[in-house]
């Protein structure tokens, strides 16, 4: 039984449901895991799935001033191992290029990481190319345990070209979830068979759409209202600033209902925007919720939308997880043509794009789908039948779990 230590940013997350699939279902083929989680959990809730997951976690230093003995002891534990020189290097190196408070901590995390993992471990697993990358990628050297990682959207496009060649110089291979990462990332390396796709897929045992209940409404009068609904983030790349000023085009005689679910440091402020434009009335905040009140959600409401973008700092989603969730529901999607977006949804086939920060775009669509159910049941049955034969979880889980016995 292969023995897997997986390097996280933060765990449990609600907003990463894909992570939490993932570490089940490689649970579920025999091999052993254990979590190391850079942060400790924000959400004060989880998943029905984390509860399912028997993985031991173990929580890093956050900040070395919070623990600095722990960091201290493990310093001078690490500092006589053969590969520490190395791991050294590499982080002035680094340092060099990213002077920051931060790479210091990645360091210090690295030598508590290394110090206190278990001898027998045969893998060190990272999730995502940014931070957690880079704390094992220290690790790595002074335990002499070779590395992989899974790479998604953020930690690659806000990442520098450099730390993403070097990075893909040492690792032993490396999972990505869309072909425009795949693309990009074999782009910065000689070895393109280190970049796999792995598409994340979804748990159809989980995802059954037997209890669905869209509505034929199209909000000619009260009693006809369609509800939408989106779940992500409030954060800048999700665009939903841009999806207020779009609902706020509707006419008024249109009668609809907005739903929104997820955290997110901009939620403040949207609720202030919708509040500015006369549409918050209309609108229910729900906040961060568990994937079976989501999943309720999804069953209730009549068309799916996410306004994402990319942002001045090359943020961007890659294939949002929640997209394949609603069109496994049969719910009609409506988002934009960025990233990897349409690898999942078929233009005017099983959903409709329209271009990012187009309010005006957006907001025709929203009336076209809100005023026309058979369209949006339509493109709802399309979409459920193109995720469910091309997006299943199980063809990634295998590839993941043929890379880590393959040695």
């Amino acid at each position: 039984m292969k023995k897997i230590a997986v390097i996280l940013k933060g765990y449990p997350r609600l907003s990463e449901t894909f992570i939490a699939q993932e570490l089940l279902a490689l649970e579920q083929r025999g091999l052993d895991l254990s979590l190391v989680s850079l942060r400790h959990p924000t959400d004060t809730s989880t998943h029905p799935i984390h509860q399912e997951i028997k993985a031991p976690i173990r929580y890093l230093p956050e900040y070395v001033y919070q623990e600095p003995l722990r960091v201290l002891q493990s310093w001078w534990k690490v500092r006589k191992l053969a590969g520490y020189k190395k791991a050294f290097s590499l982080f002035i190196k680094d340092l060099k290029r990213d002077r920051t408070p931060n790479r210091i901590r990645r360091f210090a995390q690295a030598c508590v990481l290394a110090a206190e993992l278990p001898e027998e471990v045969d893998w060190l697993y990272a999730h995502f190319l940014h931070t957690p990358s880079s704390v094992t990628r220290y690790a790595s050297f002074m335990r002499g345990i070779p590395w992989c990682g899974s790479a998604h959207a953020k930690d690659i496009w806000t990442s520098p070209e450099w730390e993403l060649r070097e990075k893909l110089s040492d690792i032993k291979w490396l999972a990505t979830c869309t072909k425009f990462n795949v693309d990009y990332l074999r782009g910065l390396t000689t070895d393109k068979s280190r970049v796999d796709l792995v598409y994340h897929g979804l748990d159809f045992d989980r995802f059954d759409k037997t209890a669905n209940s869209h509505s034929l409404n199209d909000g000619s009068s009260k009693d006809k209202s369609v509800t939408l609904i989106s779940v992500g983030r409030a954060v800048a790349k999700k665009g939903y600033d841009d999806l207020l000023k779009a609902l706020s085009l509707l006419p008024p005689t249109l009668h609809w209902h907005f739903i929104h679910i997820g955290g997110g440091t901009l939620s403040k402020d949207l609720k202030k925007q919708a509040e500015s434009l006369g549409i918050n009335d209309k609108i229910t905040w729900m906040g961060a919720q568990p994937q079976e009140v989501v999943l309720e959600q999804y069953r209730k409401a009549d068309l799916f939308v996410l306004a994402s973008r990319i942002t001045e700092d090359g943020d961007r989603d890659g294939m949002p997880n929640v997209l394949m969730e609603a069109q496994s529901q049969a719910l009609a999607c409506l988002s934009t043509n960025i990233s990897a977006i349409p690898e999942l949804i078929v233009n005017n086939e099983t959903g409709i794009l329209v271009p990012p920060e187009t309010p005006d775009a957006l907001g025709d669509v929203l009336q076209k789908l809100i005023e026309d159910p058979a369209l949006r049941e339509k493109l709802g049955k399309a979409g459920a039948k193109r995720v469910r034969g091309e997006f299943s979880m199980k063809q990634g889980i295998d590839q993941l779990f043929n890379r880590f016995t393959a040695q």
